[in-house]
């Protein structure tokens, strides 16, 4: 299966037998440089891989020099001129551009983001949405936003919260500094170093999908409220999840 964006091309998702979808960000005249475009064909991806009922696990990655060059330079006019507050929420607890990094954490399987060339401000946030990064060493990263005189807004402080050190979110954060996948892998942006991101994701793809989808999908689903729970309502939680894997387990073995 393969589903294209309305966006001009710019985001093409294609689903494979072994439920692992691929999705390609393909903008690589601009280094897949973030618009109005983009926004819309990510968007319209996380809600088609939301659909799947046999989806296991997501791989995303850049077409061409780049994971993503962040924000595209004509959209710096729109977010100065006359637009809607960003305080409006548009999908659930986030707006329109918060959804194309959140969007990922949300979805019910894991996302695996194999990221090369530069990954810089919403592309790193992007990227942060996934589950798991696999960076090139020699990939350039930078949360580039107050290069701008802008903050980062599409949900990195939530999404780096746990897995960067306070301190050295903030210092990257307020010199917009670049630093390399190597340092990266140091300060928690990457899981995992690989000069071939794209082949490690879909091998960590391939082998997660390998395993039980519903217990895919219950474990993604405890990673994502652990952080908001105290550890009596995490230790119930999850013998809530357990019970029903284990009754789904006597159910299939009742019927075989």
């Amino acid at each position: 299966m393969s589903q294209s964006s309305v966006a001009d091309r710019r985001v093409d998702v294609a689903l494979g037998d072994d439920g692992i979808a691929h999705v390609r960000l393909l903008r690589t005249d601009k280094i897949n440089a973030l618009d109005n475009a983009m926004f819309a064909g990510l968007i319209d991806a996380g809600e088609v891989l939301g659909k799947l009922r046999d989806l296991r696990c997501v791989v995303l990655s850049g077409e061409g020099r780049g994971f993503c060059a962040g924000l595209d330079l004509s959209m710096f006019a729109a977010l100065t001129g006359a637009m809607p507050p960003l305080a409006t929420r548009t999908h659930g607890s986030a707006n329109s551009f918060q959804q194309v990094a959140m969007q990922w954490r949300a979805l019910p399987v894991p996302v695996i983001a194999a990221v090369h060339g530069v990954c810089f401000g919403g592309g790193l946030q992007i990227a942060g949405g996934a589950d798991i990064r696999v960076v090139a060493p020699d990939t350039r990263l930078a949360v580039m936003e107050l290069k701008w005189g802008i903050i980062p807004d599409m949900g990195g402080f939530a999404m780096w919260r746990g897995i960067v050190r306070d301190d050295v979110l903030r210092e990257l954060t307020w010199s917009a500094r670049e630093f390399s996948g190597e340092e990266a892998l140091r300060l928690g942006f990457a899981t995992f170093l690989d000069a071939d991101p794209l082949a490690r994701a879909l091998a960590i793809a391939r082998e997660i999908a390998a395993k039980d989808p519903s217990a895919i999908r219950a474990a993604k689903a405890l990673f994502n409220r652990v952080p908001e729970l105290s550890s009596d309502e995490i230790l119930l939680a999850e013998s809530i999840a357990q019970d029903g894997l284990l009754a789904a387990r006597r159910g299939q073995g009742a019927d075989s």
